[in-house]
């Protein structure tokens, strides 16, 4: 039985969808931010539909979204939010953007909802997770693979810049060669891959929690292990991911890259 918040945010989850879908590959306004980063008139207009939506189920809650900010209210709850994850690709027409909805109680995060609206031939598909009560794509329970070796592990990449310009780039060079395949799907594909036990582990260096607070919960609840690249937990200040299926081979890929981030 899904919770109160857990279908408020499906609820807005497919309220931001909607709009994203009919805003698909037509003609829409784009401006970049000061990191050279586009967002869009459906950028914000998708986050102001999933607040109104969870707005109307929690009014005293905390929002912090990707276009609107922060947004203060009852300190135990806090929904993190990013519209479209994904701006550049829904930008340039191809489907590999995504709906990020977390839930961040008490500083942990509990509950997460990731939709690709147009996914799988425009179909989408909806992953979504809460504490104690598994990780779900559509009816079906999602489980992290077995893998606990390096030489069986398939690994994926979304951004690596900062890791590239660290000593640890290297180290993760020499582990390429050592397994068993090296992809890099990026966004939300590899989280919902990692979880359903499609690939082994994901690496990257360039996120923000918006990014990644709700896969990160759909990754935990599927039986996987989810860190920043020092091996620390997921907080409002984490910039990197070092997921992987099995807490061994976690640990491994920690104890061969060593991260550090440049100064």
């Amino acid at each position: 039985m899904s919770s109160a918040l857990l279908k408020a945010a499906l609820e807005a989850a497919e309220a931001a969808a909607g709009l994203i879908r009919k805003a698909y590959r037509s003609n829409f306004e784009v401006r970049f931010k000061a990191d050279a980063t586009p967002v869009t008139e459906v950028d914000v207009a998708a986050e102001e539909a999933i607040k109104k939506v969870l707005k109307s189920h929690f009014p005293g809650h905390g929002f912090y979204g990707e276009e609107l900010g922060r947004e203060t209210g009852d300190a135990e709850h806090l929904w993190l939010i990013d519209p479209i994850d994904g701006t550049k690709a829904f930008v340039r027409g191809y489907p590999l953007f995504s709906v990020q909805i977390a839930l961040m109680l008490h500083g942990e995060l509990v509950l997460g909802v990731s939709s690709a609206p147009c996914w799988n031939g425009g179909s989408g598909e909806v992953a979504w997770a809460e504490r104690g009560h598994g990780a779900w794509l559509g009816g079906e329970r999602l489980h992290v693979a077995d893998t606990n070796e390096i030489g069986r592990a398939t690994l994926s990449t979304g951004n690596v810049a900062r890791l590239a310009r660290s000593d640890a780039w290297a180290r993760f060079g020499a582990l390429v060669p050592r397994l068993h395949r090296i992809r890099g799907y990026g966004d939300f594909l590899h989280y919902h891959w990692l979880a359903a036990g499609k690939l082994d582990a994901v690496v990257e260096s360039d996120v923000n929690i918006l990014d990644i607070a709700a896969c990160s919960v759909i990754v935990r609840e599927a039986g996987g292990r989810f860190t920043d690249l020092q091996g620390a937990p997921l907080g409002l200040d984490t910039t990197s991911v070092l997921a992987a299926a099995t807490p061994a081979l976690h640990k491994q890929l920690l104890d061969e890259l060593r991260f550090t981030p440049p100064t």
